[in-house]
């Protein structure tokens, strides 16, 4: 677009006070004149949230690298408060994955479903073979009698037959729930 027709679109977005998503994706491909920045236009900088990347300018097609620049964006002042004053916050958070990481372990063990336990992240990988189905049966099988949903463990590769990875980033009374539900359904496949 020429500049005059995105003067326009500034004044727009200043007078209705608006944000402007500007992809500007093919900037570096312009012939005959040069590229004109949307977030250069007077006043636009702290409107203009800017996209581009390097698939057409460095021909990177297919690696999707790009990028997206504002002055600042709200996640970015949300990192910021975090940094500045959210430790406690996580903190808590890491002592109720933890408790929900040894519920489910515990859990698992008690169903005869053999596991390490988790020390990182809040996922829990266990052996599910007593039940004599695959990964993906199992899987399958359990969201359709029980409505309870987990990853078959070869969707991480052959060592991953005979397990699947369940998420424990779910409340107390969820995984309590969904322990009783793969109990029930355990009983039906021994």
């Amino acid at each position: 677009m020429e500049r005059d027709d995105l003067l326009k679109i500034a004044d727009f977005a200043e007078a209705h006070d608006l944000i402007v998503i500007s992809d500007e994706i093919y900037g570096d491909l312009t012939y005959g004149a040069a590229h004109e920045c949307f977030a250069a236009l007077p006043k636009m900088r702290d409107r203009t949230i800017l996209l581009n990347g390097f698939s057409k300018a460095y021909a990177m097609t297919g690696w999707r690298i790009g990028y997206a620049l504002s002055n600042p964006i709200t996640a970015q002042m949300a990192a910021i408060e975090a940094l500045k004053r959210g430790e406690k916050y996580m903190m808590k958070m890491v002592a109720d994955y933890d408790r929900r990481r040894r519920l489910i372990y515990d859990g698992f063990k008690t169903l005869g479903l053999d596991s390490f336990e988790p020390k990182g992240a809040f996922y829990i990988f266990p052996n599910i073979t007593a039940a004599r189905l695959t990964s993906e049966e199992f899987a399958e099988q359990l969201i359709q009698a029980e409505h309870v949903a987990l990853v078959p463990g070869t969707a991480f590769g052959k060592c991953g037959a005979g397990h699947v990875r369940c998420s424990y980033a779910t409340s107390v009374e969820k995984i309590s729930e969904a322990l009783n539900l793969i109990e029930h359904f355990m009983k039906s496949h021994k």
